[in-house]
């Protein structure tokens, strides 16, 4: 084989065993059912965040949650609004309080704490209580 197709080779295959990009952080829409005001404030949000601008998107998935505290979807986005914010911890405690209010969402469910298994690490965890194979 050609000396100068080996750096090639490699490089493909250095590429072929990269992970995947993360999936970029979305926004959900209104649910059928909800107030025309709501789903018209979450729009409002959605447009924010679009924008790139986390604290007046911020601003407005809390407005949605002080008027619908039940709504999954505001919670989702005010967690992905503070997740890109750089507001982690309090990001975490909205992606669980959306995945609890919504148990069927997949999108949800696919939010970066809840998919990246931070939350389950210690169920992997070895256990003095585990039985010994023997």
């Amino acid at each position: 084989m050609n000396a100068r197709f080996v750096p090639v080779i490699a490089l493909w295959f250095l590429a072929a065993c990269t992970s995947p990009l993360p999936k970029p952080l979305t926004v959900l829409q209104a649910p059928a059912g909800v107030s025309p005001a709501v789903a018209t404030q979450l729009d409002q949000g959605n447009a924010l965040f679009a924008s790139q601008k986390w604290a007046e998107a911020e601003q407005i998935y809390r407005q949605v949650i002080a008027s619908q505290p039940t709504l999954a979807e505001a919670h989702y986005n005010l967690a992905s609004a503070l997740h890109r914010a750089g507001k982690t911890v309090e990001a975490k405690k909205h992606y669980m309080e959306a995945a609890n209010l919504a148990p069927g969402n997949k999108v949800i469910w696919d939010a970066p704490p809840l998919r990246a298994s931070s939350f389950n690490d210690d169920l992997n965890k070895k256990s003095y209580l585990d039985p010994k194979p023997y």
